[in-house]
């Protein structure tokens, strides 16, 4: 299984509210209908390893899919309408990762 991380640095402004309730529904819709999905988690920073310090990431998607192929063929025909929804919630430049999951239980 692989997991796909879009990782927002604590960097600047993120609208978690309009994230949750109008970009999220709208991936969820278009990637869970591809081939190989299997789930999506949304994770909002708390904070970082000292007291009260601030979170070194503001928010974080995690998406898993069977394969790489798989994500590709589900995210490239909506890459445009997801990737230009994001100035409407943050300017911040995402950190994209792939990994291979190897524990999940």
């Amino acid at each position: 299984m692989i997991k796909i991380s879009i990782l927002y640095p604590n960097t600047g402004k993120f609208d978690m509210d309009y994230y949750l309730r109008t970009h999220m529904p709208r991936s969820i819709a278009l990637l869970s209908a591809g081939p190989g999905y299997r789930g999506v988690s949304v994770e909002r920073g708390l904070g970082g390893t000292a007291p009260n310090s601030a979170p070194s990431h503001i928010a974080m998607c995690h998406y898993l899919f069977d394969s790489t192929d798989d994500f590709l063929a589900a995210f490239l025909p909506h890459a445009a309408e997801l990737q230009g929804d994001m100035p409407n919630y943050t300017g911040i430049e995402p950190v994209i990762q792939f990994s291979e999951v190897v524990i999940s239980r």
